[in-house]
């Protein structure tokens, strides 16, 4: 992870500086930005491996600056949201965050999880070393990291990618929550930890639904999730 260029924005200063040091000692390379408007300017432009991202900013919040972003960008983002706020954790998760760690934060759980989000998006992880897969109308292509339904592109990020690939290698048997945050996010599943829910909601209103006017993933009560093995 020697080569991770981040973008840090948060407009607490100290805070940033403190991050900004450790995550440099990590082997990070690490900008920083204290508003939103040049926070998007500054992803939007490229160039970096990752955004670390915190909902309240000045000029332009986190959420917004994440919904602008992803209208053509796949960034990895890790959002950081006040302890106990759910309802922005949900939101972020929605608007395309990969993960997300609430305030206040260690400076190691914030390493190890961009390192996990970095080797899901390079294709690193034993959870993303796949083949190509195929189950019903899906398409996924591992060299390319793409997917498609029906022939036709699927916009995912990175994290969706990487669900839907677990999901489809087992595809007809269940996967469980606890397997996909772990081999998936790469921590385990947290009692109150709904990231797993928000991921597979995107996905089904993605994918849509099979022919027999079914969603394609089916959720096994109290237990997971399973990519169901239908025509299409």
């Amino acid at each position: 992870m020697n080569d991770a260029r981040i973008l840090l924005a948060d407009d607490d200063e100290e805070l940033c500086q403190l991050l900004s040091d450790f995550l440099v000692r990590e082997g990070f390379a690490v900008d920083l930005v204290h508003d939103g408007d040049t926070a998007l300017q500054r992803a939007g432009a490229g160039g970096y491996d990752a955004l670390i991202l915190d909902v309240m900013l000045p000029q332009r919040s986190g959420l917004e600056l994440l919904r602008e972003l992803r209208r053509d960008s796949h960034l990895p983002v890790l959002m950081l949201t006040a302890l106990g706020e759910d309802i922005d954790r949900i939101l972020g998760l929605e608007l395309g965050a990969d993960d997300y760690v609430p305030k206040p934060c260690n400076p190691r759980e914030i390493a190890a999880r961009l390192r996990a989000i970095l080797r899901r998006t390079r294709g690193e992880s034993d959870a993303t070393r796949l083949t190509d897969l195929n189950a019903g109308p899906v398409a996924l292509r591992a060299a390319s990291r793409s997917a498609t339904l029906r022939g036709e592109s699927l916009a995912l990020t990175g994290t969706e990618f990487n669900v839907l690939a677990a999901l489809m290698r087992e595809a007809g048997r269940m996967v469980s929550k606890e397997t996909l945050s772990q081999d998936v996010l790469g921590h385990p599943l947290g009692p109150f930890d709904r990231s797993i829910d928000v991921h597979i909601s995107k996905l089904r209103r993605k994918l849509g639904l099979a022919a027999d006017g079914k969603s394609l993933i089916d959720t096994i009560h109290r237990g997971g999730y399973l990519f169901r093995v239908v025509e299409d």
